[in-house]
């Protein structure tokens, strides 16, 4: 029976990344005695409280299992605080859907071949593509001498060259995701570091 004397965690979020969710609180200050915490997780279709492998933790976090890695998924967390046999409320989050909720982060630039007009870019995609998945790269580039005006182009491949360059001339770039899904919704990741290479003389 949940007992007034223990208050429920504060803040509880879900925090998701790239696709990698875990839900976090603060912990529950007491004069004396271990604080633990238990976790459980239902789903939009199927309305049961479900244990969520974090159960008595005495850390202020929970990472998603395999069980609830569909990222269509409408789910639902909710914490409570523990303490002997005495147990705080439960606080419940909000509805989170990981295509929906999750921060994608920028791609990896991992090489940058330059030539007299053109730098030829290979990067890595933030996270593995889900089959239906069509992830679209949107590239901004500028002349750092004259960096006021940005050009933008876009490419699905993951190697691509930005044409039509000046020879000799010092070229910045940054690059970020755009997920596409057969929800047909779109998530913008973060935009990569800006990068910049020199192009060679002809």
């Amino acid at each position: 029976e949940s007992s007034p004397h223990l208050p429920p965690p504060k803040d509880v979020k879900v925090y998701s990344y790239n696709f990698h969710s875990l839900l976090r609180w603060s912990p529950v200050e007491v004069d004396r005695g271990l604080v633990l915490y238990t976790v459980h997780f239902k789903t939009g279709a199927f309305n049961q409280w479900v244990d969520m492998n974090c159960t008595h933790i005495s850390q202020t976090e929970c990472s998603f299992p395999w069980s609830l890695k569909k990222r269509r998924w409408t789910v639902f967390l909710r914490v409570r605080a523990e303490l002997g046999q005495v147990t705080s409320a439960w606080v419940e989050t909000d509805e989170f859907v990981a295509e929906r909720d999750t921060t994608i982060g920028p791609p990896k630039v991992n090489s940058v071949t330059a030539s007299s007009d053109s730098l030829l870019i290979r990067v890595t995609p933030p996270f593995g593509p889900e089959a239906g998945d069509f992830l679209q790269y949107h590239v901004s580039y500028w002349e750092n001498a004259t960096s006021t005006t940005k050009k933008e182009m876009e490419t699905s491949n993951a190697l691509f060259k930005i044409r039509n360059l000046k020879e000799s001339t010092l070229y910045c770039f940054r690059v970020h995701v755009e997920l596409m899904t057969r929800l047909s919704s779109q998530l913008l990741g973060q935009q990569s570091a800006p990068e910049c290479s020199r192009t060679t003389i002809s």
